[in-house]
């Protein structure tokens, strides 16, 4: 009978899970513990006892009838070896087990001998049957305080009041944050987030009419992929049929709409200072009287306005850097990461004679140092003949990757020093040729400038401008070298301003305060030319090239307050960098046809007959555009 006992024992506690078996015997204190007794364990009897066999058989009764005398037998003998099972234990424990199969059943410890008659009788007995955990809100899941989450479970009135307390008290701005459609362009988001978080990875659920593409929206972008899928003088248009990462049907954050194109207001701001204030100095100005209070309020607000805008963009950088990484790729927005650096060189240019009158050189190091981070990568790029070649990515505002080096060597040659001057000089005059090159022929596989004129092109007028005061403070003299440079910047300078019909239609965008500055380092190169030709004509130059633009950076500033306190629309959603790695779906003709007769408009008319491919054989110039009848060829 022992050899039994034990042999079903050996049997039981194989079935028996290794946690439970473990936790009962070494792991739970107050648990009874029988090794330390020196008594057997209790018997544990499986589904898989003949007492458990299926009563169901075609004979069912003295399969019944068997498995009770089996059992009755077996119970006897269970008082004579183990006595100590009938007696009455004062608590019960209990164990929390995972889902499992099995069902565990063992008579009850509590019972009496004639509770145990009868439950043989009856044929029943304690079971032990896991149980699936309860499911939980993904509210609580979020909030990750089981004691707050237990109370609103057990308490669902006092929930409802909390969730209206939230709705009332709802912050747009936090439900943007905290919104999972933007995560992809956080910083601390994805793998990263959770390593520091116990949150589970939320995941979204598939939609049917999904693509299977997978859209990564941490890949680098090829450059095509934004001429492809941009459109527009700045490639900030979405072209139809295109997907976007981002929803289309709502605001984004504003950090996500805030561009870097927005330090074009420090450009435009901060050389107006430097403007006034070598009105106030100079000497073929000095019948105007131009105080220098303008030029220290002007210093000032630069210095607030490019203080804000950094701290601005920093927190963008922070919080989304994948936004920030993909603006660096565009081919329009990478040369405006110059912006920022050279209006801390303007600054140091326009610093108020009562503030401080002579900058340390080291301070010249410091900030020429970005420069030269940024033109290995960005001139390394154009050399190499890959898809950012220059040939294929030649754009108007790559002249802001070439000012600065003149900037700096404006500044450098002011403080006394030689070298490093001469040094960026060179690589900007360079650089400058190749470009202009490339611009002014209009290579037929470079597709970036647009077909109507646009305020991008005053880029044009800034490099030379800038490049002349240079050499003329490198030199001691304004010489041939800074004339030739002066004059091709006034050319350029009327050659545009004589087509400012052109320029009309256009949308405003915060962009344009970056082609202001190449006005106002005009105006400056013309005080400079007066000071070595003094003569009435020069003197008048002088006085008209400030005050257009002087007028122009005002007509900005005033449409850039309406744009903010009016019409909001100064900071839209920038689709630039949304756009996603999945090629568009190919276009249909009665789709096109259809797109263009939604999109017509009376503007769209005018500029279609003011501009005409120029590939066509009927093709004019922007002159015959106008209404002239253009002339054959035989004529």
């Amino acid at each position: 009978m022992e050899d039994r006992s034990d042999c079903v024992q050996t049997e039981l506690e194989d079935e028996l899970p290794t946690l439970l078996r473990t936790a009962t015997t070494e792991e739970m204190v107050g648990f009874d513990n029988y090794k330390d007794n020196n008594l057997p364990l209790p018997h544990f009897i499986s589904r898989f006892h003949p007492y458990h066999a299926s009563t169901t058989t075609s004979n069912g009764q003295e399969a019944s009838r068997s498995s009770m005398e089996a059992h009755r037998s077996y119970i006897e003998d269970l008082k004579e070896t183990a006595p100590w099972m009938q007696i009455n234990h004062q608590r019960k424990p209990s164990l929390s087990m995972p889902t499992s199969p099995n069902i565990l059943m063992i008579s009850d410890p509590t019972s009496t001998s004639s509770d145990n008659s009868n439950t043989v009788s009856t044929g029943k007995s304690v079971k032990f049957i896991s149980q699936p955990m309860a499911k939980v809100s993904s509210l609580y899941i979020e909030t990750g305080n089981d004691d707050d989450d237990r109370r609103r479970h057990d308490n669902p009135n006092q929930q409802q009041h909390q969730q209206s307390g939230q709705l009332q008290n709802h912050n747009p701005a936090m439900h943007k944050l905290k919104d999972h459609r933007y995560t992809s362009f956080k910083t601390w988001s994805g793998k990263l987030e959770r390593q520091f978080t116990r949150k589970p990875a939320a995941i979204e659920p598939e939609t049917p009419n999904r693509p299977k593409e997978n859209i990564n929206t941490n890949e680098a972008m090829p450059v095509d992929r934004y001429y492809d899928a941009l459109e527009g003088p700045e490639l900030e248009t979405l072209r139809p049929l295109e997907e976007i990462v981002l929803p289309s049907e709502q605001t984004w954050p504003f950090l996500l709409r805030y561009p870097i194109s927005t330090f074009g207001m420090c450009l435009g701001v901060s050389s107006q200072a430097i403007m006034w204030k070598t009105l106030a100095t100079a000497e073929p100005t000095k019948f105007l009287h131009v105080p220098l209070w303008i030029n220290q309020a002007l210093w000032f607000i630069s210095v607030a306005l490019v203080f804000t805008i950094a701290i601005i963009y920093l927190l963008k950088i922070i919080l989304y850097f994948e936004a920030v990484r993909r603006e660096y790729y565009h081919p329009i927005r990478v040369n405006f990461f110059f912006a920022p650096f050279i209006s801390l060189l303007f600054l140091a240019l326009g610093v108020p004679p009562s503030v401080m009158t002579e900058l340390p050189q080291f301070l010249w190091y410091l900030l020429m140092f970005p420069f030269i981070c940024l033109e290995l990568k960005i001139y390394g790029q154009w050399m190499s003949g890959g898809q950012r070649r220059l040939s294929r990515v030649a754009n108007p505002t790559n002249h802001l990757s070439i000012v600065g080096n003149f900037v700096g060597a404006l500044l450098g040659a002011s403080m006394g020093l030689t070298e490093g001057p001469i040094f960026f000089y060179a690589v900007g005059i360079g650089h400058y040729l190749v470009l202009f090159v490339t611009l002014y022929q209009r290579l037929p596989t470079n597709e970036t400038l647009p077909k109507d004129l646009h305020p991008v092109f005053f880029l044009f007028v800034a490099a030379p401008s800038v490049a002349s005061m240079a050499w003329a403070k490198i030199t001691g003299s304004f010489d041939y070298g800074s004339k030739v440079c002066y004059f091709i910047a006034i050319f350029l300078y009327f050659s545009l301003a004589v087509r400012i019909n052109f320029f009309r239609g256009i949308k405003f965008s915060l962009s344009w305060w970056a082609y202001t500055f190449p006005m106002t380092g005009a105006a400056i190169a013309t005080i400079r030319y007066a000071t070595v030709v003094r003569s009435t004509m020069t003197q008048v130059m002088c006085v008209i090239l400030c005050a257009i633009s002087t007028l122009v950076v005002s007509a900005l500033l005033v449409t850039t307050i309406i744009h903010v306190f009016v019409l909001r629309d100064l900071f839209p959603n920038d689709y630039a960098i949304a756009i996603s790695n999945r090629p568009r779906r190919k276009q249909t003709s009665h789709h096109r046809w259809l797109d263009q007769l939604r999109n017509v408009s009376s503007e769209n008319i005018e500029n279609f007959l003011k501009f005409t491919d120029s590939d066509s054989s009927q093709s004019t110039d922007l002159e015959a555009g106008n209404g002239k009848i253009p002339e054959n060829d035989s004529a």
